[in-house]
């Protein structure tokens, strides 16, 4: 019966987004809420901000699920846990809209390279600020297994600290970490759709049903919308689609309880941290298009992006950066599924 339901739900998901994208883009061309695509000759305006549409989807499969578990199962059990996850990402989504529209009302940049291309959004400090409401649902329900398993000490119980202090550092560092590792058509959506699809799985096994579910289904709507993100990209993700991917990864680590899975495929952010750190938070992963429509990293001695390691090894179209990003991530997940099956996850 669960097999059956999930499929319905992700269909329902995957369905609501792909259908309704098209008409969002359209809206969002008519409003002129448009960014543009640096990596290609003619540097076309793209419609910016994915977010809403693929909380669409997610809404439209998640309400299914939750009627169907309390008027058809009759089952009340965690229901609570799933409204605050959806409150959650809502309240991303509607900061991360609010960011993309804040980057419309603002100057440039600046003048060189893809300064010209670029609005000036919300400052690095603005951020975590406004993205911590969202995580006040979690905190709400004490949301999470505040007993943890520390190196060297042991099982611990941190009581209070968890849900004061972890949960919120949680959803604000993934929800803003997600756009660090972008820049490119289909980067961000192919990420989220392969790392929310492997913590469903995970947490699936584990037999976290209901966290499973918010995995699933924003990954089904997130592989319906990067049909039309995909290279060349007819709609760019923009803060509130970035937002709600980090946030939705940190809502389920959290009342699924798989936050030590969620860390380590977590890594190719982290690491894409520490290289823009580099530059102070000022470098760009955009890559410099040749004749041939390869990409150059813009860079010539440092390496401040992942995506700038990626263009080194080899000469690569868009799309092939893109693909070769999302083969790392997918390769670190079954790494992680193999070593968590074995007595050195502990």
């Amino acid at each position: 019966m669960v097999v059956e339901i999930l499929v319905v739900t992700l269909l329902i998901s995957f369905l609501t987004t792909y259908f309704l994208t098209p008409y969002f883009i359209r809206f969002l061309r008519a409003c002129n809420i448009v960014g543009i695509d640096v990596q290609k000759k003619n540097k076309p305006k793209i419609p910016e901000m994915g977010g809403p549409t693929v909380v669409a989807g997610f809404l439209a499969g998640i309400f299914f699920y939750t009627w169907v578990k309390v008027f058809i199962l009759k089952d009340l059990q965690n229901l609570i846990e799933t409204f605050a996850a959806i409150s959650t990402i809502i309240i991303i989504m509607i900061i991360g809209v609010f960011d993309d529209l804040t980057a419309l009302l603002k100057e440039r940049e600046g003048i060189k390279k893809f300064e010209k291309f670029k609005r000036i959004g919300l400052k690095q400090w603005q951020k975590p600020l406004l993205t911590f409401p969202a995580a006040i649902p979690l905190m709400a329900i004490m949301a999470g297994n505040s007993t943890m398993v520390f190196p060297f000490l042991g099982t611990i119980n941190i009581g209070i600290i968890y849900p004061l202090v972890l949960v919120p550092l949680g959803v604000i560092g993934a929800s803003n970490a997600v756009s660090m590792l972008g820049g490119f058509n289909g980067l961000e959506s192919g990420l989220g759709f392969v790392l929310l699809a492997a913590l469903g799985i995970f947490a699936f096994i584990h037999g976290n049903i209901g966290a499973s579910f918010i995995a699933f289904t924003l990954s089904a709507a997130l592989l319906a919308f990067l049909r039309y993100n995909w290279y060349p990209a007819k709609i760019f993700p923009g803060d509130s689609l970035a937002y709600t991917i980090g946030a939705t990864v940190a809502v389920v680590a959290i009342i699924g309880n798989v936050e030590k899975f969620a860390i380590f495929a977590f890594l190719p952010w982290y690491v894409e941290l520490l290289l823009k750190l580099k530059s102070k938070l000022k470098a760009e992963n955009f890559g410099i298009l040749q004749k041939d429509d390869t990409l150059k990293p813009p860079y010539e001695k440092n390496i401040y992006s992942i995506p700038h390691l990626v263009m080194k090894l080899k000469n690569m179209k868009e799309y092939q950066v893109t693909s070769s990003i999302i083969l790392g991530e997918i390769l670190l997940l079954l790494f992680l599924f193999y070593i968590s099956s074995t007595k050195f996850w502990v």
